[in-house]
């Protein structure tokens, strides 16, 4: 049985739902400190122009507590707030309706992804909850999953996928190519959020999860 250690996402790539699919058991990291540049808070989509990225601005410690950043302090995930101040929601519905409208998929799921961008989040991790909830409905997936409770540095029990939450992690991933919207005018993008395989290849998303593999 193949237990893994996973970060909760904003709509992860493709590789991270690989892990997920092919997992008997997963645990989430919930008490690590929050990184910049990570899957945590953006998701890379296709649209017309090529590769796109979505970016959840946050409040950072400073701006919360009114500390220096120099002073040293690490914010923990879970404590992480979203900076609603700005219209993210709005602007990133605005380019996932314009890149995926024509998608195969995209209007079979419309209205359930629709409150995810009309609804107020206060905490990035309860938003990339919702997303993953999100998916693991749409595609009508049942995995056993936890959450942790304290923070391991090196796991001894569980397989630790973590390094997945980065955009350049240490793995390898052949991706198989499937349908992308632009796939004629800028060829196939691997490993995209998993809405641009979901929106593209609907109920077949699972199986085509299941028959990819990673490489670390």
């Amino acid at each position: 049985m193949e237990e893994i250690l996973i970060h909760p996402a904003y709509f992860g790539p493709v590789s991270q739902f690989v892990a997920l699919v092919n997992a008997d058991k997963v645990f989430f990291e919930n008490e690590d400190n929050y990184q910049k540049q990570t899957y945590r808070n953006r998701m890379y989509i296709y649209d017309s122009n090529g590769k796109l990225l979505l970016n959840i601005p946050i409040k950072h410690r400073s701006a919360l507590t009114g500390e220096p950043k120099e002073a040293g302090k690490h914010q923990l995930y879970k404590e992480v707030k979203i900076e609603n101040d700005f219209e993210w929601q709005k602007q990133h519905w605005r380019a996932l309706k314009a890149s995926y409208q024509t998608s195969p998929f995209f209007e079979f799921y419309e209205d359930d992804i629709y409150p995810l961008y009309h609804k107020k989040f206060d905490y990035l991790l309860d938003f990339n909850y919702a997303c993953l909830e999100f998916i693991t409905d749409s595609l009508q997936l049942d995995f056993d999953f936890r959450k942790t409770s304290e923070y391991i540095l090196h796991p001894e029990d569980k397989k630790d996928l973590r390094t997945l939450i980065k955009a350049k992690g240490k793995f390898k991933f052949n991706q198989e190519e499937y349908t992308q919207v632009f796939k004629e005018k800028h060829g196939f993008l691997p490993n995209l959020c998993i809405l641009d395989l979901l929106f593209n290849e609907g109920p077949n998303t699972t199986s085509y999860l299941e028959a990819q593999e990673l490489k670390f």
